[in-house]
């Protein structure tokens, strides 16, 4: 068979290629094509569907922000905000060129170029994202970023993109641009619940956004991008590359000289942070602004940017929350130290001790001066502690002093000072030992401070308790408390009036009431300390405060006359039941009261309401409300006569000279009036006390009432709180001397009403008798009446009327 070869078939001749200009022009030209399609479907899509659907603008138009409630003091120092935005509203003009620059560079250089929408910078960023392969520039302008926050959500869609570039277009022929930068700088978020640039100004740095410089400027710049990311507080490090770049950009545009550019980079970062975020302590009286304000404005009152201007002084209340402070953990310091707050396992690990430390620390948060560490190392010589920040302090000599037992042997479990327990330490106070911490621990015991002006009631400094944080109730105005002697001063008021006076001689001798005559137990009243020192002039018995002849006094004027009587000062009668241990302090009150009715006697013996709100704004600045208090000698209504307001004020001026308020003769002034009180087994100490420019109210005790312990008293406790108090708040106040007032006069050397004087209506004596009383003849008790009084062995007995009042209490009436 033969084989055929087919001859081979001739190649095709190669194509022809397109020159490169022929590749690029039909490649441009395809692209035109498609761009000119997605823009007529963009276009399309915006005439058909979108335009018609977008908001209206009265939002922007009409822009009314949510600013919070801010409470300042009469000397406008902040001291409270309330509300979920944090916003302080700044018109453009105030805004310095400086930030504006800043603002601009980072967010949007063209801004006064475009028409809302920057075509170049989509272009650009366009660029970018094709030669890198995905998206690394924005392309978003001021004008679009206000559309969004306004009016979008956040959500990535082409949709929510051609809103918001129609909705830029649309604000740009309703407002300014300026006006359009306003409303980006009072509205964006920038973290620590700051919205606008006047908010983190204040926030991050304490200053007004005049004050910022360059440096500070560019920082909060570059918030708006990421408020998490770029905050100072949380990042300090990835903020200050923020801030460089910012400043670069700044550098490019020839917004900045080379100069200022070296001279803000090597600035440092010192931002606020959060540890105190007001200068002055005074959150109770925040927190009772923002209940009053809620009261009346209900939700509105976070939103609408009212700012109460209080009655507060900022100095007087600074020192009145150190005072308080003070005197609360000087009584710490006398009782004892009662062992650590709590105790944890230290891990072997250094990384997990140090994560278990912190941990532990989060809920033991520090308290001002006293700072919670966890111990991890301990001996008699020697403690170390660590503090959340994981920085580490050695504690010896004096500063283990007050806990010295703990560390000892004889130390119970959970008494005992060990590795893992969570302490309390302090920087001790004396200058010399700067630097050097102490161990100390938070009070059990509670306390309250106030202070009014007694010509209009106005509140010059409030403090609640010992921390705000740790307990909310405010024991100033929420605490009904025994005024223990305290209260005697009302009740000598009420027998002035009744023909007694100064010069009256009352016996302090015993009185006793038997189980049957009580219907229960037998009652015996004591002075405090024990011991009688019989026959007595009302004037040294309120000096030494002497508790049976206050129920002699009492029993005399009659029980009803006096519940009656204080209601003139602005006591409840209802708390104070008609009983003879009213003459003790018995009933109830709180510290406001008692603020209040101090404040007659410092008057002349008017009645004034204490009040807290001096003035409420709205954010223009129209004053909306205005406080009309009602004045001393003007329109205040009388509580008690000329005459017996003045005689008060003697006798409660004897008692801070010469008397059990004697302590108060450290600030050197004659002018100071005032009265201890200490309840029965010390479970409350008072100080009540005034000049006549000042009324201020000490109180101590705990929150369930229980002995301070037998020492404790208002002249120890309460008093040296008031007398630190009063050295400064008096500082520079010039002496007072109260005017006589007509119907007044003075016979041997003590004051009666000039129409009841000795033989005309003067009771001169109460609970002794004519034959056992040797007077002389101005009607002071002479020798032979203490030997009298000395000698009687037997406790006196009361009359008729004192022993139904007292059946009465005990049966529960």
């Amino acid at each position: 068979m033969q084989e055929t070869s087919s001859s081979s078939s001739t190649p095709p001749p190669p194509k022809r290629r397109r020159p490169w200009w022929a590749k690029l022009f039909i490649g441009f030209a395809g692209l035109s094509v498609a761009g000119a399609v997605c823009v007529a479907l963009v276009a399309g899509y915006a005439l058909i569907f979108a335009l018609p659907r977008l908001p209206s603008l009265d939002a922007l138009t009409d822009y009314r922000p949510k600013v919070p409630l801010r409470i300042y003091t009469r000397d406008h120092v902040l001291i409270g905000e309330f509300g979920e935005e944090r916003r302080d509203v700044v018109h453009i003009q105030d805004v310095p060129d400086n930030l504006k620059k800043a603002v601009l560079a980072i967010e949007d250089a063209r801004f006064y170029d475009h028409g809302g929408v920057d075509l170049a910078g989509i272009a650009r960023a366009g660029f970018v994202a094709l030669t890198n392969g995905r998206a690394t520039q924005g392309a978003s302008t001021i004008t679009m970023q206000v559309a969004r926050n306004f009016f979008l959500t956040s959500e990535k869609t082409y949709t929510r993109k051609i809103y918001e570039m129609l909705l830029a277009y649309k604000i740009e022929t309703k407002l300014s641009k300026d006006q359009i930068l306003e409303v980006y700088m009072n509205q964006i978020y920038l973290g620590q619940r700051a919205y606008g640039f006047a908010s983190a100004a204040r926030i991050y740095f304490g200053k007004n956004l005049k004050d910022l410089s360059l440096a500070e400027c560019a920082m909060l710049a570059g918030l708006p991008k990421a408020p998490s990311a770029y905050n100072p507080v949380v990042n300090p490090r990835r903020a200050k590359v923020r801030q460089n770049y910012i400043l670069q950009r700044m550098l490019e545009l020839h917004y900045i000289t080379q100069a200022q550019y070296d001279e803000a980079v090597r600035q440092p970062l010192v931002v606020k942070g959060t540890s105190k975020e007001f200068s002055v302590h005074a959150e109770y009286v925040a927190e009772m602004v923002r209940q009053l304000m809620y009261t009346q404005y209900r939700e509105e009152a976070y939103t609408r940017g009212l700012n109460v201007v209080t009655t507060i002084d900022s100095a007087d209340q600074d020192v009145a929350y150190r005072a308080l402070r003070k005197g609360l953990l000087d009584y710490e310091r006398r009782h004892g130290y009662r062992g650590p707050e709590a105790f944890i396992e230290l891990p072997a690990d250094a990384g997990e001790r140090e994560q278990a430390i912190e941990d532990a620390l989060l809920d033991h948060p520090d308290n001002g001066e006293l700072v919670a560490a966890v111990v991890t190392a301990a001996s008699p010589k020697e403690v170390q502690v660590t503090f959340i920040d994981g920085n580490v302090a050695r504690l010896h000599g004096d500063g283990l002093r007050f806990a010295q037992f703990a560390l000892g042997p004889r130390a119970s479990a959970r008494q005992r000072i060990r590795p893992g327990a969570i302490i309390r330490v302090a920087h001790n106070s004396n200058e010399s030992d700067s630097g050097e911490w102490s161990i100390t621990q938070l009070p059990q015991i509670e306390g309250a401070f106030v202070s009014v002006v007694p010509q209009n009631g106005a509140i010059r400094a409030l403090v609640g308790g010992f921390d705000f944080n740790k307990n909310k109730f405010n024991h100033v105005t929420q605490a009904w408390r025994q005024p223990g002697s305290s209260f005697k001063p009302f009740v000598y008021s009420a027998s002035l009036d009744k023909g007694l006076g100064p010069a009256t001689v009352i016996n302090d001798a015993p009185l006793y009431f038997s189980a049957a005559e009580t219907g229960g137990q037998a009652w015996e009243p004591k002075n405090y300390g024990g011991g009688f020192d019989g026959p007595m002039t009302m004037r040294t018995a309120l000096q030494k405060s002497r508790n049976l002849v206050s129920i002699r006094i009492l029993s005399h004027i009659g029980t009803k006359y006096a519940q009656q009587y204080i209601t003139h000062f602005g006591f409840d009668a209802d708390r104070h039941p008609a009983y003879l241990p009213m003459a003790l302090g018995a009933g109830l009150v709180t510290p406001l009261q008692m603020a209040a009715g101090y404040s007659v006697f410092a008057n002349g013996g008017y009645r004034i309401n204490p009040y807290l709100i001096a003035e409420v704004t709205d954010q223009r600045g129209i004053v909306i409300a205005q406080a009309q208090p009602i004045i001393a000698e003007q329109n205040a209504p009388r509580a008690i006569d000329p005459r017996n307001a003045y005689i008060m004020n003697s006798l409660l001026t004897s008692v801070a000279q010469h008397g059990t308020g004697a302590k108060s003769n450290v600030l050197k002034r004659t002018d100071l009036a005032g009265k201890t009180g200490t309840t029965n087994d010390s479970r409350d100490t008072w100080f009540a006390g005034y000049q006549h420019t000042l009324t201020a109210i000490a109180w101590l005790g705990y929150d369930n009432p229980r002995s301070l312990g037998d020492k404790e008293t208002g002249g120890g406790l309460a008093l040296p709180v008031w007398i630190d108090y009063m050295a400064r708040a008096l500082k520079g106040v010039p002496t007072y001397q109260m005017p006589m007032p007509e119907g007044v006069v003075t016979l041997g050397d003590e004051l009666y009403y000039a129409d009841v004087t000795p033989g005309h209506g003067f009771v001169s004596t109460v609970g002794i008798s004519q034959a056992t009383l040797d007077t002389t003849a101005s009607g002071v008790p002479g020798e032979a009446a203490a030997a009298d009084a000395a000698a009687a062995p037997e406790p006196e007995h009361v009359n008729a009327q004192e022993k139904e009042d007292i059946m009465k209490l005990f049966r529960g009436h």
